[in-house]
């Protein structure tokens, strides 16, 4: 049997993260050998997804990040089983190694087939199932270009956000993570009334209709009265049209518009966990 060094099951603890008897016993199987310890630990994660397979995995970290020149992000969500595996640094340290990554990437098929450390990113995903004991997956990918892209990540990393504005000016860099922190708090599902799908809308008309009548409204009122209460759906509900969490008085296209006169919001990206 291959003599094993404490330094060689160090070498594969740093490289793989997973834990000095696991990679001690990798070591001695593969009599050895660093690359078959590696395959060996990968198997290992192969098993324990398989099992885990249809366990919930709702827990996690959610990630954004912006390139150095402030024109595309990425948001991803790591996701686990468990709050304590999800707060530990480890964990959250490779979720943001793994958004960085993202960045390169238009779609979540590239970016799970992409290289990380030697390995695609779904066989390092299945690797840390493995050493970790739960279910790990990338549960959300999301990327955002615009003239402006700025970045917000709730404490706790449940939430995540990107905004893109329509320019890179003075103030830019402030106001997008203002707007992104409204995205996270307020949760708007478009980013103004062209976004709404007119499946939605209709639905909102249906249900403003049926409570006019209950409310013993003449029908033919409802129609001009239920496209009063869309218009409230949309303030509500569409990011520039809320009202903006830091001044309550105005807009978030409002705000934005403070900032400098030409300046709008292009688009955002939200993410969440649970």
């Amino acid at each position: 049997m291959a003599k094993i060094t404490a330094a060689e099951v160090n070498k594969l603890r740093k490289a793989t993260g997973a834990g000095m008897m696991d990679c001690k016993k990798a070591l001695v199987e593969a009599e050895g050998d660093f690359d078959k310890a590696i395959e060996i630990l990968r198997k290992k994660g192969q098993k324990v997804a398989a099992k885990r397979a249809d366990r919930d995995s709702s827990e996690g970290a959610a990630i954004a990040k912006v390139n150095a020149e402030a024109t595309s992000g990425a948001v991803i969500s790591l996701n686990c089983e468990t709050d304590f595996v999800a707060k530990n640094d480890s964990f959250v340290s490779l979720a943001n190694e793994l958004a960085e990554l993202a960045l390169q990437y238009a779609s979540k098929d590239e970016f799970l087939a992409a290289d990380f450390n030697g390995m695609s990113v779904a066989e390092k995903l299945t690797e840390q199932t493995g050493v970790i004991g739960e279910k790990i997956e990338i549960g959300s990918f999301a990327k955002l270009d615009a003239p402006f892209v700025g970045s917000y990540i709730h404490a706790g990393n449940k939430i995540a956000t990107l905004v893109g504005l329509s320019a890179n000016v003075d103030g830019a860099g402030t106001a997008a993570k203002d707007v992104a922190m409204q995205a996270a708090a307020m949760n708007p599902i478009a980013l103004n009334e062209d976004g709404v799908d007119a499946s939605v809308i209709e639905k909102e008309i249906e249900i403003a209709k049926d409570q006019l009548r209950a409310e013993g409204k003449p029908e033919a009122m409802l129609d001009n009265i239920a496209k009063g209460k869309i218009k409230r759906f949309f303030k509500d509900n569409t990011l520039v049209n809320q009202a903006f969490i830091k001044d309550s008085k105005v807009s978030v296209a409002d705000y934005v518009k403070s900032v400098n006169g030409d300046l709008t919001v292009t688009a955002f990206q939200r993410v969440a966990l649970g």
